[in-house]
């Protein structure tokens, strides 16, 4: 990830190509929606925008960490695109403290997205009062989906109600010879997997304890290190082919029924939507175990790289503007498995599982964000750095406390 000083010096960069680019900058949009749910989900925000005068020249780059790389290079080099796609997070911070994003303040404020969007969102796209991105959609990490047809197979007759439940229902899913956990043995999605023990294991106290605060006493403490324990065990339900796995491919798994449970955010639910598999009748969902469960926020956004074109200014005005109108919002967030970032838009429509969150969503003591949203991007990357060590070796708890503390005692 591109710090500060190595934007600075790529900024000079820049000025030669950016007069250039001013006269006749190109509207592209790029994004990472490339599985089938997403593909089809960003073309209901491209089709909107037409409407609305806009032009849309679609770069879709697989995997998140590429495209965000390739529009950062993109955006240091002088040839920015019109928006770029981040997460809700501090990844586009360092954009903004080098003065390479222009503002929507006038949209934000004319639309009042003050008044709708949750704090965990609000805090990372407003800073210094200006409003430097365009929140797409909400995410939800922690989500719990299984398969009713291979929990009817292993004899699991109700929904856990608990972590317990859970792991009784994995040994019922491994007796009857059908994989327990669905996963991807990738960094981030061993991170998913730690979050959500973090959530449903710790609860919010210790949640907000350890990754805003980064508060070492909590880190150290035997709470935490029964999470990590919890966690841990996760491990000893997965099949041997999990490492390197995609997330839509373990998503796959639990559609086909060949895997029970997978935890995942609910971008899943995109996957279940494309296999015409209905929430409640062929898959269930669990956002939380009790009514205090925390509610992981995440999400995505688009960026307006720095220019005085005023066209391509105009656009992304119009490109903010349309994303956040309630009709845009539910046809995306219909097949891409999140929820709408607004709570006044007719979700009659939308799936059970969607309803939930958005039910959810109106009590704003369950809201939560992710850890990125607390952690720079070294902090987060240097406590998943540990987390994967500790998924995949014989590393004691004690010493992935010590590990995670070091990681999130300073700034990276």
């Amino acid at each position: 990830m591109y710090k500060a000083r190595q934007l600075a010096v790529a900024a000079m960069l820049a000025c030669a190509a950016a007069s250039a680019q001013a006269a006749d900058p190109k509207p592209e949009v790029i994004h990472w929606w490339t599985s089938n749910s997403e593909a089809a989900a960003v073309r209901t925000i491209a089709d909107a925008y037409r409407k609305q005068g806009g032009v849309w020249n679609d770069t879709a780059i697989a995997g998140a960490d590429q495209a965000r790389a390739v529009a950062i290079n993109r955006i240091v080099g002088g040839n920015p695109p019109m928006a770029a796609q981040f997460n809700t997070t501090k990844q586009f911070t360092d954009l903004i403290e080098q003065g390479m994003l222009n503002n929507v303040d006038d949209v934000a404020l004319k639309e009042g997205w003050d008044k709708f969007l949750p704090e965990p969102i609000l805090n990372v796209i407003r800073v210094k009062g200006h409003y430097y991105a365009v929140p797409v959609n909400i995410h939800m990490q922690s989500w719990i989906w299984y398969s009713k047809a291979a929990f009817k197979k292993a004899g699991i007759a109700k929904e856990p109600a608990s972590i317990e439940e859970l792991f009784a229902a994995f040994d019922k899913l491994k007796a009857a010879g059908i994989v327990p956990l669905a996963h991807g043995g990738q960094s981030w999605q061993e991170n998913i997997l730690f979050l959500a023990m973090l959530a449903h294991v710790g609860g919010t106290d210790l949640y907000l304890k350890v990754l805003r605060d980064r508060d070492q006493a909590a880190i150290n403490s035997e709470a935490f290190k029964k999470v990590l324990l919890t966690f841990k065990r996760l491990q000893t339900y997965v099949d041997a082919g999990s490492p390197g796995r995609n997330w839509n491919d373990a998503t796959a798994m639990v559609i086909s029924g060949k895997a029970g449970v997978q935890v995942m955010g609910d971008w899943a639910k995109g996957e279940f939507a494309a296999a015409k598999m209905t929430a409640g009748k062929e898959f269930g969902c669990i956002a939380g175990f009790n009514a205090k469960s925390p509610y992981l926020i995440q999400g995505d956004a688009f960026v307006f790289p720095k220019t005085t074109n005023a066209q391509q200014i105009k656009y992304q005005k119009l490109l903010a503007s349309t994303i956040v109108a309630p009709s845009t919002q539910v046809a995306f967030n219909k097949l891409k498995g999140s929820i709408p970032i607004r709570g006044d838009v007719d979700a009659s429509s939308m799936d059970e599982c969607a309803r939930i969150g958005l039910n959810i969503m109106k009590d704003r003591t369950r809201h939560v964000g992710i850890g990125e949203v607390y952690l720079t991007p070294d902090q987060n990357g240097a406590m998943q750095d540990v987390l994967t060590a500790f998924w995949n070796t014989k590393m004691p708890a004690e010493k992935a406390q010590k590990g995670i503390a070091a990681a999130l005692r300073n700034e990276q």
